[in-house]
């Protein structure tokens, strides 16, 4: 399914021009014609990508970027404006904006960027799914297993890990059977990819 689009702008006009247009190209619009209606709904909302104008009463959509991704919220944005510069521009992408586009919007150019849009959220929950099954996975090791794997990642053999941890090395290779039993693959590889996954690091 789709992900929806969510499109922040205090004018009518543009809200229901830019809303026809993508509901002609078969994409989920919801519409909010402030900053503050978007963010009170927020709890509710699937992840989607953002479409923001960068003037609005009380709150800027640069000021809602940094609002959202201080919440932890760092979906897709696209930012419009009537009245862009080179330095919004720069800070919107410092935010993470994946286009900046000029009112009147370029039919083309909008969808092309929500495409875009898209496809980040693909990848990220992707990564999020990922993420969620190393460390699960991790989660079934003991702690002397997680020690060994650590050391496994870093490049260590089972002689230097032996060493490093005085054991010997043939409980060392029953911890690391243990793992290869637990992650269900004897992949050295795999076992690092599992680590870094779950936030290890080399």
């Amino acid at each position: 399914m789709t992900p929806p689009v969510y499109l922040v702008d205090d004018d009518d006009a543009v809200r229901e021009a830019i809303g026809l247009l993508l509901r002609t190209v078969g994409l989920e619009v919801r519409s909010f014609a402030s900053p503050d209606a978007f963010l009170a709904s927020l709890a509710t909302l699937a992840p989607g990508c953002l479409i923001l104008d960068i003037r609005m009463p009380v709150m800027s959509g640069l000021k809602l970027q940094q609002a959202l991704r201080d919440r932890g919220v760092t979906w897709p944005t696209v930012i419009i404006s009537g009245h862009g510069d080179i330095e919004a521009c720069r800070r919107a992408f410092r935010n993470g904006a994946i286009d900046f586009l000029s009112k009147p919007v370029d039919e083309e150019d909008l969808i092309d960027a929500i495409r875009k849009g898209h496809d980040a959220l693909e990848r990220n929950s992707r990564q999020a799914a990922e993420t969620a099954e190393a460390r699960e996975l991790l989660s079934r090791l003991t702690p002397r297993e997680a020690e060994v794997l650590d050391m496994i990642a870093r490049g260590l053999t089972t002689r230097q890990i032996s060493e490093a941890l005085e054991l010997s090395a043939r409980t060392v290779d029953s911890h690391r059977a243990a793992i290869a039993a637990k992650f269900g693959t004897t992949s050295t590889a795999e076992q690092t990819r599992f680590w870094l996954d779950a936030g290890g690091s080399r």
